[in-house]
């Protein structure tokens, strides 16, 4: 019988995770309620951290161009950057994981943000500049790749609510130092170095409870020496039965045996032939490229309406800060739908409505376009519930995160330097908002096709 998204959800290969021999193939879950709470905590400051080096730089940007000396056309590389480090440093995450486990690895990113956003201000340079931003990139590109799998592995029976802690986190960081940033700025002399390099202390924050799960191994070892991790890590998922027992309800036994079941034939799926993660890489990737043009642009076009820098960072923060309530509620909701496609739809046609505004009353409507794009920007928590439901095994989930996240981001790199050459070129808005409304319809075409009720182990 076919499992429903839910069970998907739930389901979780633990053959790769077996914390102990009296335990073979039963889930992993803390070992005590103070346990949970540091992973729990961990989770969420972690997140906090994934956002603030790029969207603090937004409500900055002219005046980091103006302070060292950069074009329009060097600004739209600079805001591409982030894709580029997720894309790029995103694709060792697995293998890192393995060799490492999750906790160190994701402590070692945590402290690679801390040390690029403590550099960043005291560059001297665009070149010096770019460096330490891609140092900080690198850090948060392997934590957000080993987030979901940090969930399903960690919190396998709470992966909606836990999936919803880490997208409100991230929601609450990225339109924390949106909103805050200038205000800051101001504040402490008006200096945007300043700005930019108080962030670097919630990152040292978030860093505590890490230290502590960097030490157990047995906590985080992403695939262990298992078929199944390995597999995480080659580019392989081994077909898994459509029975599989929730980690909720389920034996262990029972999950670790359907888990490790073969598919019909006896092959294994390669990720780069699969329709469902293409389709899944390619709505992650449109996403981003969305994203990650409001997080470097936003501000500007709402400054450049007439609109005042700190009200333009609070405008970003407000597009942000529209994930925190509806992290809770997509992916609940999406578990609860057999096809994902017509939320993809819903947040496509908020997209569309909000470029319509931006581009016909910038200044006049700009909190409803800020709080229309929120909504549209909101693909993310989907994306990651739905990379979650597309595959029934913990390698699976491993994998097409990964995949997804990393050929995503690289989809993504040229959306903020195109925005950025148009506006050069062009001298207004007009051409870079109607790209951005372009980009909406191959994202919902792609999210229509990766939220269809099937899963990586089905094309085995």
């Amino acid at each position: 019988m076919q499992t429903s998204p839910s069970d998907n959800l739930a389901t979780l290969d633990t053959a790769s995770s077996a914390p102990r021999p009296a335990e073979p193939g039963g889930p992993r879950r803390p070992a005590s309620p103070w346990r949970g709470r540091v992973m729990a905590a961990g989770l969420l400051l972690a997140a906090l951290n994934l956002r603030p080096a790029v969207t603090s730089l937004g409500p900055l940007l002219e005046e980091v161009r103006d302070g060292l000396g950069m074009s329009g056309t060097v600004a739209g590389v600079l805001t591409s950057v982030p894709a580029a480090c997720f894309a790029i440093f995103g694709l060792t995450a697995p293998r890192l994981a393995r060799r490492w486990g999750l906790g160190a690895v994701v402590c070692a990113g945590l402290a690679a943000i801390a040390t690029g956003l403590v550099l960043r201000p005291l560059a001297g340079g665009t070149v010096a500049f770019l460096a330490a931003s891609g140092l900080a990139l690198a850090g948060i590109a392997v934590s957000n790749i080993l987030m979901p799998v940090i969930v399903k592995r960690w919190f396998p029976d709470r992966v909606g609510a836990m999936t919803g802690l880490y997208s409100m986190g991230l929601s609450l960081g990225t339109a924390a130092a949106a909103a805050a940033t200038v205000p800051m700025t101001d504040a402490l002399g008006g200096s945007w170095r300043v700005g930019l390099g108080v962030w670097a202390l919630v990152a040292v924050v978030a860093l505590v409870p890490w230290l502590f799960l960097a030490r157990d191994r047995t906590n985080g070892s992403e695939a262990g020496g298992s078929e199944a991790g390995r597999s995480a890590v080659s580019g392989t998922v081994t077909g898994g039965s459509a029975s599989g027992g929730s980690a909720a309800g389920g034996s262990g036994a029972d999950a670790s045996a359907t888990a490790e079941a073969p598919a019909a034939d006896g092959t294994a799926i390669r990720i780069t032939r699969s329709p469902i993660a293409w389709a899944m890489a390619v709505f992650f990737g449109f996403q981003a490229t969305a994203a990650y043009i409001s997080m470097g642009w936003m501000p500007q076009i709402f400054r450049d309406a007439g609109v005042s820098a700190s009200t333009s960072g609070v405008l970003l923060a407000v597009v942000m800060a529209m994930g925190v309530p509806l992290a809770f509620v997509l992916p609940r909701l999406a578990a609860r739908l057999r096809h994902q496609g017509v939320l993809v739809v819903i947040l496509g046609v908020f997209g569309l409505v909000g470029y319509a505004g931006l581009w016909l009353a910038p200044a006049e409507g700009a909190w409803a376009w800020a709080v229309l794009l929120g909504v549209a920007n909101c693909a993310f928590p989907l994306a990651l519930t739905m990379i979650g439901m597309r595959a029934r095994t913990h390698a699976g989930v491993a994998r097409l995160s990964a995949f997804a996240q990393s050929i995503g981001y690289l989809l993504s790199i040229p959306g903020p330097l195109l925005v950025g050459v148009l506006y050069q070129h062009s001298g207004g808005w007009g051409q870079p908002i109607a790209l951005m409304a372009g980009f909406m319809v191959p994202q919902i075409v792609a999210g229509v096709l990766a939220g269809r009720d099937r899963t990586l182990e089905d094309e085995a």
